[in-house]
């Protein structure tokens, strides 16, 4: 019963759709105000500040006090996996009418590609997997787990992951907007931090979706022979040429 309760209790407080767009909202890894947040769901701010009082009550969200503002944050990556994995479990919902140029170009940004927490999402954090586990760099033989191989192309981009310990090294993540995995964990949080700081992928405004730069581009076709138009259209598909992962042997 007591664990029925616990159930009860976690699924009730993302039951709330305001709530549910503040944990949406900070999928993004960052920081928000409840004025931010307040804004974003289109509530006062008595009301947000109720709603993340619950939040974080419920261990869902931790929060900071600076100044006069308090900025509140996802728990952890465990919280975000499970945001994220009821988001995908969900049954499929028709998209809101596109009502503007500006809203349609929001849900294409996100859909291409976007943070989930500390790793990436959408088109691109599913094809950077898919080309993983092609180049060898990621298996599946045995449970998911990162190969030798994978480990050296990582330190060849200069990524050096954490000793093993409560966070896996390697993890999916299955993606709400194309129904597949992507990958999480150390590795997945590496990658796309790598990204950033590589000037492969740049933030678009203040949400979760970001652009894929042409030097990422260029990047991710040389490092693992995946191609994908830095605009976000059409498909990705394989190089011809082999990729810089493969010769990590």
């Amino acid at each position: 019963m007591d664990n029925a309760e616990s159930l009860a209790g976690w699924a009730s407080m993302l039951a709330d759709r305001t709530r549910a767009a503040f944990c949406l909202a900070l999928m993004d890894g960052r920081a928000w105000t409840v004025g931010e947040l307040a804004r974003h769901a289109g509530v006062a701010m008595s009301t947000a500040s109720e709603h993340a009082d619950r939040l974080v009550a419920g261990g869902l969200l931790i929060q900071r006090k600076q100044g006069r503002h308090r900025y509140l944050q996802l728990a952890g990556p465990e919280v975000a996996a499970l945001i994220e994995s009821v988001s995908a479990a969900g049954a499929p919902v028709p998209p809101a009418p596109v009502v503007s140029m500006a809203a349609a170009h929001r849900r294409r940004n996100l859909t291409f590609a976007r943070t989930c927490y500390d790793h990436l999402a959408g088109i691109l954090g599913v094809s950077i997997a898919d080309a993983m586990t092609t180049n060898g760099l990621v298996s599946r033989a045995h449970g998911l787990a990162l190969t030798p191989r994978g480990t050296a192309w990582l330190t060849s981009l200069g990524i050096a992951l954490d000793k093993p310990g409560k966070r896996p090294v390697l993890r999916e993540c299955v993606d709400w907007t194309e129904r597949r995995s992507h990958l999480a964990g150390q590795t997945g949080a590496a990658i796309c931090r790598h990204a950033f700081d590589a000037g492969w992928i740049v933030r678009i405004g203040t949400g979760r979706a970001v652009k894929l730069t042409p030097s990422g581009a260029r990047a991710l076709e040389d490092q693992l022979g995946v191609v994908i138009d830095p605009a976000g259209k059409g498909s990705p598909g394989a190089a011809p040429a082999a990729p810089a992962a493969a010769r990590h042997r």
